[in-house]
């Protein structure tokens, strides 16, 4: 590739600008977000019960556990809505691997669903790197 690059560019004359190769540009910023994903419920849970462990964190305005159709018993995951985006982030976590009657909480920033396009999800930067 590199080969065929310089031999085009030999053949073009200097006062044409040079081309100019970029890499995609940097993903843009994570979107606020004020909702979590709540995973590792136990079927035990009800939306009180989870309503009533993250409020300490802040103003929920929406608990939501997904329940199976047919059998009615939880499918093991919920959402949660907060007033605010700190306090999501807050609960985030502080809850995120602790255990919730006997089972460890997985918690992530939920992401929108959008019905028949693509869901493209942003990167987070890991902690320690740099976003530069």
């Amino acid at each position: 590739m590199r080969h065929l690059v310089s031999r085009w560019r030999l053949a073009r004359p200097s006062s044409l600008p040079q081309p100019r190769f970029h890499c995609a540009p940097p993903p843009p910023p994570p979107p606020s977000n004020s909702k979590l994903f709540v995973g590792g419920l136990s079927w035990s849970v009800d939306e009180k019960s989870l309503k009533d462990a993250f409020s300490s964190f802040g103003d929920v305005t929406e608990v939501r556990i997904m329940y199976d159709k047919n059998t009615g018993r939880s499918r093991g995951f919920g959402f949660i809505h907060f007033a605010s985006d700190d306090a999501a982030k807050c609960a985030k976590f502080a809850m995120d691997g602790k255990a919730f009657l006997g089972r460890p909480l997985r918690i992530s920033f939920a992401i929108d669903k959008v019905r028949g396009g693509p869901v493209v999800v942003p990167r987070l930067p890991a902690v320690g790197e740099s976003t530069n």
